[in-house]
């Protein structure tokens, strides 16, 4: 670990699209700290910015860091192929999109409240705390619906309680 810090232009933090990147991390693990950004979009990042996914993010240089800024804010002029993004054919717009940071949190949440609006099945099962794609809720999932459900034993009658005890005598 100390031979990348002795770089006299090593970085312990870098920014990129408003999130505090470390600079102790190859640059693949370190973009994916940006919420919407996975290790295969920083993959693609990387690739389209022309820089090698396994540098030490703190000894990019500063030109390299504003490449990688454009990258991933723009994803679709950095070069990155729409099939990579996290939200195609969005429903306002219509358009191919890569949403990252708090947008990304707002956007799902404005999703969430129409789909309740219009009482669509997706909504009615968010309202209600069940489980959204499909999953079987007998046991897991307890949390949403309540108490385990267990198997109760029956309890022996007295009588054949004792005619039991009677038999084991003999």
């Amino acid at each position: 670990m100390a031979d990348h810090t002795q770089n006299s232009n090593f970085k312990h933090i870098i920014r990129v699209a408003n999130v505090d990147l470390p600079g102790e991390k190859k640059i693949r693990f370190a973009l994916t700290k940006i919420r919407g950004v996975g290790i295969q979009f920083a993959d693609g990042v990387c690739m389209a910015a022309g820089i090698d996914k396994n540098t030490i993010t703190g000894n990019l240089a500063d030109n390299e860091i504003k490449t990688l800024n454009s990258v991933v804010t723009n994803p679709m002029q950095g070069g990155i192929p729409a099939w990579m993004f996290n939200r195609k054919r969005d429903y306002e717009t219509g358009e191919d999109k890569h949403i990252t940071g708090g947008n990304l949190h707002f956007v799902q949440d404005n999703d969430l409240k129409r789909l309740k609006k219009i009482k669509t099945l997706r909504g009615v099962r968010h309202i209600k705390g069940l489980t959204v794609r499909g999953q079987r809720t007998r046991s897991n999932f307890r949390k949403n619906k309540g108490k385990v459900v267990g198997v109760s034993k029956k309890k022996v009658a007295p009588a054949a309680a004792k005619e039991g005890a009677k038999k084991e005598k003999k």
